[in-house]
């Protein structure tokens, strides 16, 4: 087991083309079982870096590395403080209730 905290992750995604629909609903599961949903195709996430590493097989596997894109932006370690802080204009956003998820 790795001894480094986990690090937070914004990840984004754009699934497109035939098919589409298809991808998209099962990244979006992958997502759900991963992290916290934010907006339509953002998620905030909390991964160990073996958590990381199954999160992008799994996306790996799902998505048409030709059209469709999933990016991942590191933000630090999950333990910061301020880490899980985000900022809004218009709507605003709640934190997410942290729930753990037993898959």
């Amino acid at each position: 087991m790795s001894g480094r905290p986990p690090s937070l992750y914004l990840v984004c995604y754009d699934i497109c083309g035939d098919g589409a629909p298809k991808r998209w609903r099962r990244v979006y599961r992958a997502m759900r079982a991963h992290g916290e949903h934010l907006q339509y195709s953002v998620f905030r996430c909390s991964l160990s870096p073996i958590q990381l590493e199954q999160l992008l097989d799994t996306l790996e596997q799902v998505i048409d590395s030709d059209t469709d894109q999933v990016m991942f932006i590191p933000l630090g370690q999950s333990s910061a403080p301020r880490s899980w802080r985000a900022f809004t204009i218009g709507q605003s956003i709640d934190d997410p209730e942290r729930v753990v998820r037993i898959i």
